[in-house]
């Protein structure tokens, strides 16, 4: 165990002891939704739920329908506020509760710490795929060309059409908009990746090129946490499994 020194938005100065290979450790997770629209009731989603990531590691989140599992990826991402527990990670040398970030700090650990697949792309009109997949690495002052040419690398290996490249992808089939949002999220080195269904809109052969990429960075150390309805590309991926119930 090593123990690393982090400062809260409190700046009161703490202790957290976490092992030199995990990079995201989840503590005792609950979150609620109120329905307001229902007279305030409270629907519990995740109760005590707890994760230990280690380099190099995919765990899958298995479970039925309602079980909370895009809700997980969406506390760890930081898209939903914990009501209670603590998600820890590596952020640049540092230990950083992410449930104690404010939003500025947030958007730094996504930049650099935390990249995120999902199943839908972020379509803007008029801004072409090049740009959409090379925005991450813009914002983290990346030469444009630099990052054109990475880009131009990753639709070349997921076998997007290079007439596509300049266009937006508005118009785009599901599968060309999964590939522009795997790109995107591989242009950077991010030590930690979620994978929200990553391969659910990609044919057998695109999917298992993605798998590949995947399977690279894995091997490089990036750790991931995910959500695969695909057996097959559960097989291929995840070292272990996250029972939700």
């Amino acid at each position: 165990m090593i123990a690393q020194i982090l400062t809260t938005n409190h700046n009161k100065r703490l202790t957290i002891n976490i092992e030199h290979d995990v990079l995201l450790q989840a503590e005792n997770i609950y979150k609620n939704f109120i329905l307001y629209n229902q007279g305030g009731i409270k629907l519990p989603v995740l109760e005590g739920i707890c994760l230990k990531l280690k380099a190099g590691e995919c765990v899958a989140l298995v479970g039925d329908s309602g079980t909370g599992k895009s809700t997980f990826m969406r506390c760890l991402y930081g898209n939903y506020r914990v009501d209670d527990g603590a998600i820890w990670l590596k952020h640049e040398g540092v230990v950083v509760n992410l449930c104690q970030l404010q939003s500025y700090e947030l958007l730094k650990v996504r930049q650099k710490t935390i990249g995120y697949v999902s199943q839908f792309l972020r379509v803007i009109p008029r801004v072409p795929a090049l740009e959409v997949a090379a925005e991450p690495l813009l914002e983290l002052g990346v030469d444009k060309e630099v990052a054109h040419n990475k880009i131009r690398e990753l639709f070349t290996r997921l076998n997007l059409p290079q007439r596509l490249w300049n266009l937006s992808p508005t118009t785009f089939s599901g599968g060309e908009k999964q590939r522009v949002n795997i790109a995107r999220a591989l242009s950077v080195n991010y030590p930690i990746l979620l994978l929200d269904e990553p391969t659910s809109a990609l044919d057998a052969s695109n999917s298992q090129i993605a798998i590949e990429l995947l399977k690279e960075r894995q091997k490089d150390g990036c750790a991931m946490v995910g959500i695969f309805h695909d057996e097959e590309v559960r097989s291929q991926l995840c070292n272990r499994l996250l029972k939700m119930v």
